[in-house]
Formats: C-alpha cells, structure tokens, sequence
C-alpha cells in the first residue's frame, strides 16, 4: 500500500472510533429537560361569604294611580307695581369720532408717530433723550441700519394728530402716523 492511502485509512479509523466513544454520550436518549423553577405566586384567597340583606322598610305604594284632585284655592292679587319717576337722559360722554376698533385677528388698532430715521445710533438717542424729558411715550426700534424714533403708541388717532401738530412747533420735526406693530 502506499503511505498516502494508509494515513487516509489510519485517519478514517480515528474519526469513527471518536464518534462511536462520543455519539452514545451526547445522545443519551433522555431528551431536553426543562429547568423546574419553584413558584412564588400566593395561594389564592378565600372568598368571601355572601350575605344577603332582607329589606327592613315596607315597600312603598305603587303609583301608577293619579292621585285625586285637590280643591282649588284662590290666588291673591299682586299689588300694583310702583310707578318709578322718569330717569335723566344720560350725560353727552363727547366720544371722540375715532373711537378704537378691532382688526381682523380681534387685535385693537393701535397707531405711533414716526418722528425721524438715524444712521448713527447715537443721534436717535440724543432725540429720545430729549423727548423723554419732554414727558412723552418715545422708543427706538432699528430696521436693517436705520433706527427710527417713535412716539406713541395710542389707539386713537386724533391724540396723535394733536401730538404731531405740538412736537412740530416745539421740536421742528415732521413726523408720520403709522400702524403700530409689535415687530
């Protein structure tokens, strides 16, 4: 025989004497066995006596019968009611002929007085400054790189009317009335 063919043999004879020593040990026949846990659930609780209530009050009446009219009894007159003197017409309150009115989101329409748009930051407060002294509503909002300088704001237009008419002959400045805007 040649040596290659003895070694193939040699090592066939190896593998089947291996699984005949280890084939009877894994498979034993007895199967899977399940591991037993012990339970920790309660045992379930007695149940309790039922106890039944005899009713201790007689039932009451069927009313299924109308029961007999009763006799009529006359009714009281009421008094006269009081004569109350006429009330005054009510005082002329003099609205003013703008008076504030909603928009469509039930917002008040509000107006401001624009008095004057700045490059330089510093010149819008100098005018706040000055305003603010003279006892009025002034902010400064900037927009891209011009600050504006308002004043206001109010819901009638009429006051602001006014109010440009008065910073026009105090300050010198022309301002314009806008919608007022919370942005």
């Amino acid at each position: 025989m040649n040596d290659g063919f003895r070694q193939r043999l040699i090592g066939g004879a190896a593998i089947l004497v291996a699984a005949l020593v280890f084939f009877p040990l894994v498979f034993d026949g007895e199967g899977y066995r399940e591991r037993h846990l012990p339970s920790n659930i309660p045992a379930a609780p007695e149940l309790p006596e039922v106890v039944t209530i005899e009713p201790q009050l007689p039932a009451l009446p069927d009313t299924g019968e109308l029961a007999p009219p009763q006799q009529a009894r006359e009714i009281e007159p009421e008094p006269a009611p009081e004569v109350l003197p006429p009330q005054p017409a009510l005082p002329d309150l003099n609205l003013p002929e703008d008076t504030p009115v909603l928009d469509g989101q039930n917002v008040p329409v509000a107006w401001t007085l624009q008095l004057a748009s700045f490059r330089d930051e510093a010149n819008a407060k100098t005018l706040r400054k000055k305003l603010v002294g003279a006892g009025h509503k002034v902010y400064t909002r900037k927009i891209g790189d011009l600050v504006k300088v308002y004043v206001g704001p109010d819901i009638q237009r009429g006051k602001l009317e006014a109010l440009q008419t008065e910073l026009k002959e105090d300050f010198g400045l022309n301002g314009i009335i806008v919608r007022f805007t919370t942005q």
